[in-house]
C-alpha cells in the first residue's frame, strides 16, 4: 500500500497542522453567519443513537467573554479569541429518538418500523444507568468539538480547547439545564504571531497494539 503524505491529502494535513493555540488576534471578529457554520459542521460528528446530545453556546459579545473569563482561570484565549464555544452534551436521553429519527424516516433513509429496533435498546443502556447517561454527553461534546477545530484549521482559524473552568459557575452564569454537562470550551478566532506548531506525539510503537 503506498503511504498517503500530508501534501497529497489536504484532511490529513489539516490534522497533522493542528495547534492548539495561545495568541489570538483581539481585534478579529467571526460573523454570526461564520459561527453557526462551524457549528453545522461540528453537528455532522457521530452520536449514539444519532440522539444529537449537544449544544454550543457562542461566547462573542464583550459582556459574554466579560462573564466567562473570571469563572475560567482568566485564560486569555476567551478574550482574545473571536468566539469561546460553551460546548454542552446532554444527558442520554432514549426518548428523544423518535424525534431525532423522524427526519431520517421522512427522507425515506430508514423504515419507520425500524424506529423502535434502535429506541428500545437505548433505553436498555441508558435508562437506569446514570453514569452511562454522563458519559454519552462528554462523548458527543467531545465529537462535536474535534469536527469544529479541524473545521476551523481548515478554514485557517486558530482554536484552543479548554477544561480550566468552574463546572457549577459556567452552569449558572449561562443557563445550562440540568441535563447539560458543561465538556469544554473552545476558543475560535484568528492567530497572531508566537504560537508553537503542533507539539511532537510519542510513538506509535508506544500506543498500539496488533492483535
Amino acid at each position: 500500500m503506498s503511504r498517503v503524505t500530508p501534501q497529497t491529502n489536504a484532511v490529513i494535513e489539516c490534522i497533522l497542522s493542528r495547534n492548539a493555540a495561545k495568541y489570538y488576534d483581539p481585534a478579529a471578529t467571526l460573523s454570526d453567519d461564520q459561527i453557526r457554520e462551524l457549528v453545522r459542521i461540528g453537528t455532522s460528528a457521530p452520536t449514539s443513537f444519532h440522539l444529537q446530545n449537544w449544544r454550543f453556546i457562542a461566547v462573542r459579545t464583550a459582556e459574554a467573554k466579560a462573564r466567562l473569563s473570571p469563572i475560567a482561570w482568566n485564560q486569555p484565549a476567551i478574550t482574545d479569541a473571536a468566539v469561546t464555544f460553551i460546548v454542552c452534551g446532554q444527558l442520554a436521553d432514549s426518548s428523544v429518538i423518535p424525534d431525532r429519527l423522524a427526519p431520517l424516516v421522512e427522507a425515506g433513509v430508514m423504515p419507520a418500523e425500524m424506529v423502535p429496533e434502535w429506541e428500545i435498546p437505548a433505553r436498555n443502556l441508558y435508562m437506569d444507568y446514570p453514569q452511562r447517561q454522563r458519559d454519552e454527553a462528554v462523548r458527543s461534546g467531545t465529537f462535536g468539538a474535534a469536527a469544529m477545530i479541524y473545521a476551523a484549521r481548515s478554514l485557517g482559524l486558530g482554536s484552543t480547547p479548554m477544561i480550566g473552568f468552574d463546572a457549577e459557575a459556567v452552569h449558572h452564569q449561562f443557563g445550562l439545564g440540568e441535563h447539560e454537562v458543561p465538556v469544554m470550551l473552545l476558543s475560535v478566532g484568528t492567530e497572531r504571531p508566537g504560537n508553537w506548531p503542533q507539539k511532537p506525539r510519542r510513538p506509535v510503537a508506544d500506543v498500539l497494539d496488533l492483535v
